[in-house]
């Protein structure tokens, strides 16, 4: 019987690799799962989506996750297998609904739950937590997993974020073109995708969905309620006073490489604001923290992106992108581009897919011993191979 390690040898060697890739992001709305057939590696890679499937967290669970980085270390502990057994649960539920033995899959990549993350420009140890005990996920699958993409990114001086700017940048780069990626989840971030990778830029732009649907949360009483294709923001009114001074918080003026999170534009900043407001007008403060969402991420551009150059197009993903409030005025502000949904974009799979498949292709890179960080997006010193294998 072979042994571990020359059966990754072997999935080396191979022309293409079957991966099974999980994401869980700051939205903390569920677990998406892509199982794809990567072929190739770098600049060449070509990806496959045999399907997806996207599974909503146990409510005790996500109470548990937003609520983890002020847990006690055994408290957390525990959350970090508890949610090892759900990315497990959505592993093996996707496998089965696609008719897939685990046997033939290749690699699971597992991005975790982030939760707590350091950016260098912060005060304290630059550093990035993710959880879902990997030996959990390989027990219970009997899959092989990569995991645990940031950390040596991080160690190499980077921010351990965007890291989607790789896949970006195999996807997307066109001789002559500059095309912006726009992901619009719990919190924003964008890719500069130019034709030669050293040349391509990403940062987070600042505020997403978090703040979206914590407010609409409130506005509407229910824990599990939001801004549903942008129904309830397009019926506010923009307090453009408080527009104004929310794009007055400093981390918009910060110069790229950048990263933010929850720690900064979590459900801690809306409740806040919620708190501060007319209760009476939580509409208008919805319609309100859209804006800032869309005018960040236009500012963000013309602080940043244009100087350099004129874009091309804008590709929209994540929950951001079926909010019709929120696009329609991220294109009103961009009147020169072309603001679409990465669903047109036509590259063979879905705007929610997308993180699930970039981790899934991270994990092929990693594979191969290849770096897949991109250090003008991160900031890192160097390029680094990301990820730890469980065998």
């Amino acid at each position: 019987m072979s042994t571990p390690l020359e059966r990754l040898v072997r999935l080396a060697q191979a022309p293409s690799r079957r991966i099974l890739g999980l994401m869980s992001g700051t939205s903390l709305d569920g677990i998406d799962a892509a199982l794809v057939r990567v072929h190739g590696s770098g600049p060449g890679t070509r990806v496959e989506l045999e399907g997806f499937r996207s599974y909503p967290l146990d409510p005790a669970l996500r109470a548990d996750l937003q609520r983890g980085c002020e847990g006690s270390v055994a408290e957390v502990c525990q959350l970090n297998f508890a949610f090892g057994e759900a990315l497990a649960d959505a592993s093996l539920r996707c496998l089965a609904e696609l008719g897939v033995d685990p046997a033939a899959v290749d690699l699971i990549a597992s991005h975790g739950q982030t939760l707590y993350h350091v950016d260098p420009s912060q005060e304290g140890t630059p550093s990035t937590l993710q959880i879902g005990a990997p030996a959990v996920l390989r027990a219970r699958t009997g899959c092989a997993v990569v995991s645990d993409f940031r950390s040596a990114d991080v160690a190499a001086g980077g921010r351990g974020a965007p890291l989607v700017a790789y896949l970006d940048h195999c996807l997307f780069a066109r001789p002559g073109e500059v095309t912006l990626l726009q992901n619009i989840g719990g919190i924003a971030n964008v890719t500069v995708v130019r034709e030669a990778l050293e040349d391509v830029r990403a940062f987070d732009t600042g505020p997403g969905n978090v703040i979206v649907d914590e407010v609409c949360r409130a506005l509407l009483g229910d824990p599990a309620a939001f801004d549903e294709d942008g129904a309830h923001s397009r019926e506010g009114t923009v307090d453009e006073a408080l527009l104004e001074r929310l794009l007055g918080h400093p981390y918009f003026a910060l110069e790229p490489p950048k990263s933010t999170g929850r720690e900064v534009f979590g459900a801690d900043f809306a409740r806040e604001l919620v708190r501060a407001y007319d209760p009476e007008r939580l509409r208008d403060l919805l319609a309100t923290v859209v804006h800032l969402v869309a005018r960040s991420i236009a500012d963000a551009y013309r602080r940043f992106v244009f100087p350099q150059g004129r874009a091309t197009r804008v590709w929209v993903s994540g929950g951001g992108a079926h909010n019709l409030t929120l696009m329609r005025s991220l294109q009103g502000m961009l009147p020169e581009l072309p603001v679409r949904s990465f669903d047109e974009a036509e590259v063979g799979f879905s705007a929610d897919a997308k993180e699930a498949v970039a981790f899934a292709v991270l994990a092929n890179e990693t594979v191969l011993s290849r770096p897949s960080n991109v250090p003008a997006a991160t900031g890192a010193t160097r390029p680094a191979v990301l990820g730890s294998f469980t065998l």
